[in-house]
């Protein structure tokens, strides 16, 4: 249970005012169709997490206990500067308007855009330090939902009204929390 509310928590904190969150946006301005859109997110997170979780587990088998924590908790604070740098997105071309426009493009965008992205790279350190690499890919696919879901749904009303500043203050102040705790562990 520890290892799904440490990754739910984790990537939900991170993708405040992440690039795919901005792609969220973005989204569901341009389709107006949130279902497919919130599906397309859901398939390209289990996607692109399995597989980050895979190669941090891998990882996983060759450190010792001590150097995964080290490693975590090096990651987080890592993240929590990442955290106070304000991601853009590049406008481009998103498709169609169709059902199946909204969930193609979404998929596709949605995959591309998190590659490389620091959710995938918090999954990849966390499926190395946690074994139940289904807790921490459920738990980060999560996480990715609840912080895109609102988003999606509410648009750019709910968007405008949002302190993006105070709230990548506070998630990196978490961030930094996950990385104490992480070390001192180790």
């Amino acid at each position: 249970m520890e290892s799904f509310l440490i990754s739910l928590s984790t990537v939900a904190i991170a993708e405040m005012g992440d690039r795919t969150q901005l792609l969220s946006l973005m989204l569901a301005a341009r389709f107006r169709r949130p279902w497919p859109i919130l599906a397309g997110v859901l398939c390209a997170t289990i996607a692109n997490h399995a597989a980050a979780a895979l190669i941090g587990q891998g990882l996983g088998h060759v450190l010792t206990p001590r150097i995964l924590d080290i490693a975590v908790g090096v990651s987080m604070v890592v993240m929590a500067l990442w955290t106070l740098k304000p991601d853009k997105l590049d406008e481009g071309s998103t498709g169609g308007g169709t059902r199946r426009g909204a969930f193609l493009a979404t998929l596709i965008s949605f995959f591309i855009a998190e590659i490389g992205d620091k959710t995938q790279i918090a999954t990849l350190a966390l499926a190395a330090g946690y074994s139940n690499l289904g807790a921490v890919v459920a738990g980060t696919t999560t996480g990715m939902l609840l912080a895109n879901a609102p988003v999606i749904f509410f648009g750019k009303a709910f968007a405008t009204r949002l302190p993006l500043q105070a709230i990548r203050y506070v998630a990196s102040a978490l961030f930094v929390a996950l990385g104490v705790f992480f070390l001192v562990r180790a």
